[in-house]
């Protein structure tokens, strides 16, 4: 059974940083790429980054390219998202999931809790 389970989240002031951590179980996670989504409150889940299953290859939404870092720690089923130079329009609660390369659509239908990242003055 696929577990996802994220952490790290926060209230941050414009500019400033957060590091997000996700937790996998469930597949074997060395061989699936992995991802973060968000959803902003009205909005649809979006696509956010993603990180080859070898580590090798990342992909980054526009919107976050340049200020956000996605990274990954097979040894632990780690994926990590390091973000920095947050704008008030980052706000969102923020998931990790598999991902599938080339679509950037999430791999497993199950998802974990999220993780709320607000960022405001």
């Amino acid at each position: 059974q696929v577990q996802l389970v994220e952490s790290g989240g926060g209230l941050v002031q414009p500019g400033g940083s957060l590091r997000l951590s996700c937790a996998a179980s469930g597949f074997t996670f060395s061989d699936v790429a992995m991802g973060w989504f968000r959803q902003a409150p009205g909005k649809e889940r979006e696509f956010v980054a993603t990180i080859g299953s070898g580590g090798g290859y990342t992909y980054y939404a526009d919107s976050v390219k340049g200020r956000f870092t996605i990274s990954r720690d097979n040894a632990k089923n780690m994926v990590y998202l390091q973000m920095n130079s947050l704008k008030p329009e980052d706000t969102a609660v923020y998931y990790c999931n598999g991902v599938i390369l080339g679509n950037y659509i999430p791999l497993f239908r199950s998802w974990g809790q999220g993780t709320q990242v607000t960022v405001s003055s």
